[in-house]
């Protein structure tokens, strides 16, 4: 992505303060040039990256967005779960900008994603194929970076017989790390059964904690959010598909799926707090939750059309450049040519 003017738009209010104290460090760190294990300023910032299947072509173009204007040093741990968790290890590997042709390229076939397997009682979902041939071999993650950061991993894993949400770092190898990706991944109403992890029964990240902020926020003094739909006020209870996934999970262990919906209440009370703390920064820990600007299309957890992913991405670019340069600017893809990864 790159960013070019356009007027029109760049008098409008952002729904954000443009002073809000996440975005302040941000700053300051990047003209001090800070790095991770040499602050002087006594704050720790974190970084927690949503994904939702799909949709994390949003987060992926935020963090795209923070490379590109030299933030990934200002970080002093980095928070992920699902996709998200991905999009963070390729943050932490230093490039973020191929691996946004994943969603569309990769992501958008039958190999990864078919519902027709569910008339065979298959799964709909290849959690192998993302893990191992797409970011092992095709688009190949640079785990041995990730793995020597300066800014540590944390992967939200879910503990199916423990009920709790597992936060998983100081990785032991490569194959490790490789794991706990699978793991984060295993989305219960697309892929059957449990994922094993370190000798336990693991599922998706986000089912007893529904977005890594929640557990960056007890861990940091400052926290920048990445959600991947548009800013709106939270909807008031559990949705049919929420009531869904709730069975699924409760067959799976008795006691995840009330543990589920619990999850998401408690996430929608907290998304009423980010809403007023965009505007109006309160007590510590400092929160701020970007995500698309209101009104803007939502990415499907589940989306293949190829311009509905570059239109989402386009918008996680945007939010994130505006929000920390303080004006509004267009992204537009950039063509290259692709090495041998």
């Amino acid at each position: 992505m790159t960013v070019v003017s356009e007027p029109p738009r760049a008098a409008l209010a952002p729904p954000w303060s443009p002073d809000h104290p996440v975005l302040e460090l941000l700053r300051t760190r990047r003209a001090q040039k800070s790095r991770p294990g040499r602050r002087n300023d006594g704050e720790r910032l974190g970084l927690a990256v949503e994904g939702g299947g799909l949709r994390g072509i949003v987060s992926a173009a935020m963090l795209s967005a923070l490379e590109d204007m030299d933030l990934i040093p200002a970080f002093d741990v980095v928070y992920g779960c699902s996709s998200g968790a991905i999009n963070a290890a390729y943050f932490l590997a230093g490039r973020t900008w191929y691996p946004l042709s994943i969603y569309y390229d990769d992501l958008t076939t039958p190999e990864f994603l078919d519902f027709r397997r569910a008339l065979r009682r298959r799964d709909v979902l290849d959690v192998g194929y993302a893990i191992d041939r797409v970011v092992g071999e095709v688009k190949r993650l640079d785990y041995e970076r990730v793995l020597g950061s300066d800014i540590p991993l944390h992967v939200m894993i879910t503990d199916v017989d423990g009920l709790e949400t597992l936060d998983v770092t100081g990785f032991e190898d490569r194959a490790d790390l490789a794991a706990a990706l699978r793991s984060t991944c295993w989305l219960p109403l697309a892929v059957s059964g449990t994922c094993p992890y370190r000798g336990l029964r693991t599922v998706d990240g986000g089912v007893l904690t529904a977005h890594p902020f929640l557990l960056a926020r007890k861990q940091c003094t400052h926290v920048l959010s990445l959600s991947t739909r548009p800013m709106a006020k939270p909807r008031t209870g559990p949705t049919l598909l929420n009531r869904i996934v709730e069975r699924r999970l409760e067959r799976l262990r008795p006691g995840l799926g009330r543990g589920y919906v619990r999850s998401v209440e408690e996430y929608r009370a907290a998304r009423l707090g980010l809403h007023r703390e965009r505007r109006t920064p309160t007590a510590r820990p400092h929160v701020l939750d970007l995500a698309p600007v209101p009104g803007t299309p939502e990415v499907k957890r589940h989306e293949m059309g190829f311009g509905k992913l570059i239109a989402g991405a386009r918008a996680g670019y945007e939010v994130m450049y505006w929000a920390v340069e303080k004006e509004y600017r267009r992204a537009i893809p950039r063509m290259t040519v692709s090495q041998a990864w």
